[in-house]
């Protein structure tokens, strides 16, 4: 508990020297701030791991949750975005949402550093409203997706193989812990195999996996690896 205590009022500290102005004037330290801060206190004898619930092409939702040493969950957090609604939700909608969901995991504990929202989340709340109004544009079907369709025999094999693949990157990737251990996992031969044929079969689900990779890679190295 000392330790929580102190990491509080390290990133309340924090929240006055690198706070960021929100409207209204209040401030709010940022999702890697407060990880620091919690990586500093905590190593890794805490986690904060993420999970995907909805991604289904225009919603993400993301939950993260917190636990301790004894794998106790004591703080979780959600978080949704709209592809294509605002600049980051273009391209890193699923990045944007796990950001604003784990901010929100370290609020549920005591680190909000401001305020509870996240600032992806507290921005998004305007574009969740024009989204209401004006609803992002069915996704035009990849060639792949339209083949798959119309000779689902020819590719249902692959395409199956990399739904497999990206079934076992997310549940394989939380427990990937330091850096090394994920660039090891992306440097197997059996995972670029599978990368390749997502690649040329699934390249909507290749994009989602290398994110993944890409966002654990920030994720451990924010660690402190």
């Amino acid at each position: 508990m000392s330790d929580l205590i102190k990491c509080m009022d390290a990133v309340n500290e924090l929240n006055k020297t690198h706070g960021v102005k929100q409207r209204g004037g209040k401030m709010y330290t940022q999702v890697v701030h407060r990880m620091e801060a919690f990586r500093r206190h905590f190593g890794i004898s805490c986690g904060v791991n993420t999970s995907v619930l909805v991604d289904d092409g225009q919603r993400v939702v993301i939950k993260a949750i917190i636990t301790n040493a004894d794998g106790i969950q004591i703080g979780s957090g959600m978080a949704e975005e709209i592809r294509g609604q605002g600049h980051v939700n273009q391209t890193s909608a699923l990045e944007n949402a796990e950001t604003s969901a784990i901010g929100r995991a370290l609020s549920s504990i005591g680190l909000a550093g401001g305020e509870y929202a996240s600032a992806n989340e507290i921005d998004a709340v305007s574009r969740k409203e024009e989204a209401k109004k004006d609803p992002a544009p069915v996704p035009v079907p990849t060639a792949t997706e339209v083949a798959k369709k119309e000779t689902p025999k020819e590719i249902t094999e692959e395409v199956r193989k990399a739904q497999l693949f990206m079934g076992e990157v997310n549940a394989k990737l939380p427990n990937l812990k330091l850096f090394t251990a994920v660039k090891e996992y992306m440097a197997n031969p059996w995972v670029k195999e599978n990368m390749k044929n997502a690649e040329l079969h699934a390249p909507e689900l290749y994009k989602m996996i290398r994110d993944r990779f890409v966002l654990r890679v920030n994720q451990v190295k924010v660690a402190g690896e």
